[in-house]
């Protein structure tokens, strides 16, 4: 499964290598970053729909943010897995994110385990 994942911060590659780093031996995950929406967008476009199965994407990115990363790809490639990321898990943002067409919310710090499952079981759930 590749999972796409798009934040300002460059710190998150290395987190989420580090965290990913037994599914990406055993050939289970192949992960990809974007450091803004537009260049997932950029990423996205270049690449068949299918190659990206879920996108992990954080709110608070300069120029386009979260929420319009999820309004892209829900309206070009409708049956692709979002999952929306923020270190601000009040309500007001989790609607939004839902209202978006978002398929989960994740409240950073990020808990790996929980995530493992959520992305594994994603593609059973469509």
């Amino acid at each position: 499964m590749k999972v796409l994942v798009v934040d300002d911060e460059t710190d998150v590659k290395d987190l989420f290598l580090q965290r990913f780093r037994k599914e990406i031996k055993a050939g289970l995950i192949t992960t990809v970053f974007a450091h803004s929406a537009a260049d997932a967008m950029v990423m996205l476009g270049e690449r068949a729909p299918t190659d990206v199965m879920l996108i992990l994407s954080d709110i608070n990115m300069p120029g386009k943010n979260g929420f319009d990363l999820l309004k892209e790809v829900k309206e070009q490639f409708p049956e692709m897995k979002v999952f929306m990321i923020s270190a601000y898990g009040d309500v007001e943002n989790m609607e939004r994110a839902k209202n978006i067409g978002a398929d989960d919310f994740l409240v950073k710090p990020v808990n790996f385990e929980a995530l493992k499952e959520k992305i594994f079981k994603a593609p059973e759930n469509g």
